[in-house]
């Protein structure tokens, strides 16, 4: 028999998304669900999943395990974001009312408004008040079950606030359950003081900032903002590729507001995963699909900004590039934390099928995050971290319902209204 010290106990269903990571194409669909099912695990590991009463009869609860009673619900795996700009400093949202009003995102940019009112603030606000204004923003995506969470820098725009940035996400992963993935973005805009000399912009990313990152550890990834008039395929690819013998894996936002360049250049970096794509044309997600690229979307980013259009979810699927969701949280144009939102846009605002959302959602945005080995699904050896919903998938569209009734993290019950008996 094998030992448990957390058991999920007949759940009307199990979403588990197991087996290989990414999905793509009719996989994108498969999230191999188990009927009045539980799942166990010992020590923040899933040591076993299947129907119930054949998971009672493989393993012993220790002493004080908990068991939560999941009957009316469907467990699915932990939501991944795998975009979000969650660090920040002021407060943007006067800018949704002169959007509602009719403004653009170029006019209010070129207003003084936009990422360089967020750099501001940020430059001149501590490290601690970066973490405390941070907490409650993952303390609400962790309610809206997100359990690991992909957090760029990017509103410092010189090598100190960038710092200052990724050092106050490290001391966020310590303080708080969601697990955090560290990503540097220097490049996510030309700072006003070097509008007039972006070249020499570009060379304090390469030669200063990627250097600095990488001394202290302080990011997996280096993410560029490839779009026009921001930065070029060349630029892109120049501050990409000098990432990489440091250490930093690419990612790349690419064809938000036109088409960019942004596709093809995630494919010849070899870029993990190429996000946004509102605007990618058939040629760039067949490059995509061949280079392997995760196509990243982020449709509340659409939604808050008022595109008029999401990105063509059905064109990359049909080329078999794998989609993963995101929430895209930022002080300008991701105002919700919540997953379940993304789910419900990307079924009714991009076609897709609640299964390929939720598959998004899970399996595909660890994959974005190379941590499918450990995360995204519910199997053996697997982390622990699930989500209980209130009713079945169906219910992740009552947005503003209660529906995530429990959020486990690790194999601990972190967050929801559940509740859990002792043995």
């Amino acid at each position: 028999m094998t030992r448990a010290d957390i058991l999920i106990d007949h759940a009307d269903s199990v979403a588990t998304c197991r087996g290989p990571a990414p999905r793509a194409g009719r996989a994108q669909g498969d999230i191999a669900a188990i009927p009045g099912a539980s799942v166990a695990a010992w020590r923040g590991r899933i040591v076993a999943v299947g129907p119930a009463d054949e998971v009672a009869r493989s393993v012993t609860l220790e002493p004080d395990a908990v068991v939560v009673d999941a009957r009316g619900t469907t467990v699915v795996p932990g939501f991944v974001d795998a975009h979000t700009h969650v660090v920040f400093a002021g407060d943007r949202r006067e800018e949704l009312t002169r959007r509602l009003a009719g403004a653009t995102y170029a006019e209010i940019a070129a207003a003084g408004g936009g990422i360089v009112r967020t750099v501001t603030a940020t430059r001149e606000a501590s490290e601690a008040a970066l973490v405390e204004a941070a907490l409650p923003r993952l303390a609400d995506a962790l309610a809206q079950g997100t359990t690991t969470c992909e957090v760029k820098s990017g509103y410092g725009l010189d090598t100190a606030t960038e710092l200052k940035m990724l050092r106050a996400i490290r001391t966020l992963a310590a303080r708080q359950p969601v697990d955090l993935s560290p990503t540097f973005m220097g490049a996510h805009e030309i700072p006003v003081e070097y509008r007039d000399r972006r070249a020499a912009y570009v060379r304090l990313v390469i030669d200063e900032m990627l250097p600095a990152v990488a001394r202290e550890g302080l990011a997996e990834w280096n993410d560029v903002f490839c779009e026009s008039g921001v930065f070029t395929p060349a630029e892109s690819r120049a501050i990409l590729d000098a990432g990489k013998p440091l250490g930093l894996r690419p990612r790349i936002h690419a064809d938000e507001l036109a088409l960019s360049g942004g596709a093809m250049t995630a494919a010849a970096v070899g870029a993990v995963s190429a996000d946004h794509l509102i605007h990618v044309d058939e040629a760039g997600a067949t490059a995509l699909a061949d280079a392997g690229v995760v196509a990243t979307l982020l449709p509340a980013a659409a939604f808050f900004l008022k595109l008029g259009r999401y990105a063509p979810a059905r064109l990359l699927i049909g080329r078999g590039v794998p989609v993963a969701l995101a929430t895209d949280m930022n002080p300008g144009g991701g105002f919700s934390p919540s997953m379940p939102f993304v789910i419900a846009l990307a079924a009714f605002g991009m076609g897709m099928t609640l299964e390929e959302a939720l598959v998004a959602a899970t399996v595909n945005g660890a994959a974005a995050l190379r941590r499918s080995h450990d995360i995204g699904s519910l199997e053996d050896g697997k982390l622990l971290d699930c989500v209980l919903i209130d009713g079945t998938l169906a219910d992740l569209a009552r947005i503003g319902a209660p529906v995530v009734a429990g959020v486990v993290k690790r194999g601990r019950l972190v967050a929801g209204r559940l509740g859990s008996s002792r043995v």
